[in-house]
């Protein structure tokens, strides 16, 4: 009589564990490999500035994905990459890059800047180069 009282009591325990073991897993899997976007490795998006152009003029970004956006000016003139549309639909990591309004980044001959940031909403943005869109410096942003 104890002996099949012992076992059910071991069963019962066993079954325990088991579950405790599977819901602390579970967890893991849900809570514990979701990572936030600022702790993944960002996706590097490189935009040249060369006077008067971006190369490439068209960038394609994926919502949700997180991303480097490495900006380099190759120009002897200062250039803007300005996209105040595209700037307010993203969420900016460190924004010291940016200007203070956040609608745009400036940088100076030779210099480059590093912006990280994760598109929110599908779209087509519009990207200018404030004081060279006169002279064609223009190009497209696209958020799939």
């Amino acid at each position: 009589m104890f002996r099949g009282f012992d076992a059910d009591l071991a069963r019962r325990d066993s079954t325990r564990s088991w579950a405790r073991n599977g819901v602390a897993l579970l967890a893991v899997i849900l809570f514990g490999a979701a990572a936030s976007p600022a702790e993944l490795k960002p996706v590097t998006l490189a935009v040249d500035m060369i006077d008067d152009q971006f190369v490439p003029d068209h960038l394609v970004f994926r919502h949700g994905v997180h991303y480097r956006l490495h900006l380099e000016n190759h120009g002897k003139d200062q250039h803007e990459f300005t996209a105040p549309a595209f700037f307010s639909s993203v969420v900016i990591d460190d924004p010291a890059a940016m200007n203070r309004e956040h609608t745009e980044v400036v940088l100076q001959p030779g210099e480059s800047k590093d912006v990280l940031l994760t598109p929110q909403r599908p779209g087509t943005y519009k990207l200018t180069c404030a004081d060279h869109d006169w002279d064609g410096m223009i190009g497209t942003i696209s958020v799939k």
